[in-house]
């Protein structure tokens, strides 16, 4: 090998070596910043006839395209996780833990210590107004926390609006990173940080929404979701959310438009097709599903068992429960019972139980707008129809005997009259109940409208959508009577003495015995947590249902949390700067230049020897 041979190497090697001192102090530089690739030379040896050398051509980004599409998967899904658990907590905060002060089960249980006090000494003041301290407490909870929870899906769309408003910013930016990376004359450093800033904006944009990515060789990606709806490719689409404003529990999502009273997310292609993500089913994962979730389905829930609370606390006092009168059939001796409906409003309801074979069949028929026939979370079979204003005794009866053909089932001048199969048959008529709602506060009747719907009495009335029960538990209020006049705790008609107790006796024996069964048609039920049993049973049910709901989504989000830690560290083992290796590798190009320039300085000190020499 000659002495320019020579040269020539230690030169190709000089600059090798600084282009490596270079990407080493780059990885350096970034070591801990996040979303940075490792770096890493591309050295070729080229050989020649006369000589050898080495050349860089490139740089090696550390990258690894299966690792980066579970990342962001587990991204969307954490950050799906992570948003659930938010709200819940502040959801849990408010509702409290059940037996503490403020809770629901606690002021239930309150109001009814005050009811026995109140059936002890009904003529105290003091007991009387105990009672209706007790009721516009719970009264004002139920209130607050219905407050709070339309507060909570307010808080969802604003989020969304965020969001739609950063993704678009994201999406935007990759399409620009897209098309810088067809610039062929750009280095192969400003590429590798381009690529960084890349797959920053992808993981930004999983955190938001769910994304599928395609990393091409080029450098550029192309983004669409699970359910295969594109988000850039020729361009980036583009996502628009129109806000409702304020939600109240009457603002529901609906897949028909004019039903429909939420905020409308939709994406916009580059080819101008616009899908409405939430009716098309498109959102898989990220913030937006999850805030999606949160307005229309979960925080929905916690406002219809808010209202179940608040539709039987007013029933178990207003409710006007009257049991039929036997009666039996001389002509076939098919024995029964006859009950006045004529009182009946719409929401409230008849009870009838007949046992067939020795098996008991309970039957609740509902005065309502809505046709339905379907059995509830008790077993019940509930059959609901229009009764007419006042009832019709007559078509109701015919309706009822089409539906249950095998009893005798008449009606006339007000009255039900539902009889067995005779004393030959299968079935036999056990019980019939009517259960009113009491409008005046002194007309005989125990039972009266303590817990009102504004200034009217509740009964569940359906006659109006969405129905009377929808959003209660945030309308739910004390009767301006009462408040005005606690006597009326007590006395029943203008006759009763302050001392008679038969009125909370009355209510005792309703808050005991009376059930409750949540949902008012087939179609509302469906998905939903079905509540069943008395007042203080649908109220534990309810705080049981939210602290599982809660703590469900902890563990979720615990879970998925420790996925993405760990494939986090992962990539961080695949793609970051191990400070170690790294200065290993400046004190092998330290001794790799001291050798290039050893071998320069000999060649130098050769050539001019030489040239003494001539």
């Amino acid at each position: 090998m000659g002495l320019m041979s020579s040269l020539s190497n230690a030169v190709s090697g000089l600059r090798t070596n600084q282009d490596a001192i270079s990407v080493l102090s780059r990885n350096v530089s970034n070591a801990g910043t996040p979303g940075y690739h490792r770096q890493s030379l591309n050295i070729v040896d080229y050989n020649t006839e006369n000589s050898s050398y080495a050349r860089t051509v490139g740089v090696n980004r550390a990258f690894s395209q299966s690792l980066q599409t579970y990342y962001n998967r587990q991204v969307s899904d954490t950050s799906a996780s992570n948003v659930m658990t938010r709200y819940l907590s502040k959801l849990d905060g408010v509702l409290g833990k059940p037996g503490s002060a403020g809770s629901l089960d606690t002021l239930v249980g309150s109001l009814k210590n005050s009811l026995h006090a109140l059936a002890t000494s009904p003529d105290d003041y003091s007991t009387r107004a105990d009672v209706v301290s007790h009721a516009q407490t719970f009264a004002n909870r139920l209130n607050e926390l219905s407050t709070t929870v339309q507060g909570l899906r307010k808080d969802t769309e604003t989020q969304i609006q965020s969001n739609v408003t950063t993704a678009n910013a994201m999406l935007n930016s990759l399409d620009e990173v897209n098309k810088r990376m067809l610039d062929l004359g750009m280095t192969d450093t400003a590429r590798a940080s381009l690529m960084d800033q890349r797959d920053r904006l992808v993981a930004g944009l999983a955190e938001i929404i769910d994304v599928q990515a395609d990393y091409r060789p080029d450098g550029s990606v192309a983004l669409m979701t699970r359910s295969g709806v594109g988000l850039l490719d020729n361009g980036p689409s583009s996502f628009n959310f129109v806000t409702a404003g304020a939600l109240s529990p009457t603002t529901q999502a609906s897949i028909d438009p004019e039903l429909n009273k939420v905020g409308i997310l939709t994406l916009t292609t580059p080819s101008g097709l616009t899908i409405d993500l939430v009716k098309q089913g498109v959102l898989g994962g990220g913030e937006l599903a999850a805030l999606v979730e949160l307005r229309d389905k979960t925080l929905v829930e916690t406002q219809n068992q808010l209202d179940e609370i608040a539709a039987s606390v007013a029933s178990v006092f207003s409710t006007i429960t009257t049991e039929g009168t036997p009666v039996t059939q001389q002509a076939t001796q098919a024995s029964g019972f006859v009950a006045d409906i004529s009182h009946l409003k719409s929401g409230n309801d008849i009870l009838f139980r007949y046992s067939e074979n020795g098996e008991e069949q309970r039957v609740r028929v509902v005065n309502s707008t809505v046709d339905e026939d379907y059995v509830d979370a008790s077993g019940q079979r509930v059959v609901s129809f229009n009764f007419g204003s006042p009832p019709d005794a007559a078509q109701v009866a015919s309706t009822l005997q089409s539906r249950f053909s095998f009893l005798q089932i008449s009606g006339t001048d007000g009255n039900l009259q539902i009889l067995d199969d005779g004393p030959e048959g299968t079935r036999d008529i056990t019980a019939l109940t009517t259960r009113g709602t009491a409008t005046g506060m002194q007309q005989g009747e125990l039972a009266f409208s303590l817990f009102t719907d504004g200034a009217k009495p509740y009964s569940g009335s359906t006659e109006y959508k969405p129905g009377q029960i929808v959003g209660f538990a945030s309308r739910i209020t004390i009767n301006a009577d009462v408040l005005s006049d606690n006597r009326l705790l007590v006395q029943y008609d203008l006759e009763s003495p302050l001392g008679d107790a038969s009125r909370p006796e009355y209510v005792l024996k309703q808050l005991q015995g009376m059930s409750f069964v949540s949902g008012t048609t087939a179609a509302s039920n469906y998905g939903r947590h079905q509540l069943n049993g008395s007042l203080e049973q649908i109220v534990g049910q309810v705080l049981n249902f939210q602290g599982s709901t809660i703590g469900n989504a902890q563990r979720v989000s615990d879970h998925r949390q420790l996925t993405l830690d760990t494939i986090s560290e992962q990539m961080d083992a695949d793609y970051g700067v191990d400070m170690d290796e790294e200065m290993a590798r400046l004190t092998q190009l330290q001794s790799t230049y001291a050798a290039n320039a050893r071998v320069m300085s000999v060649v130098q000190e050769l050539l001019d020897t030489l040239m003494q020499a001539v």
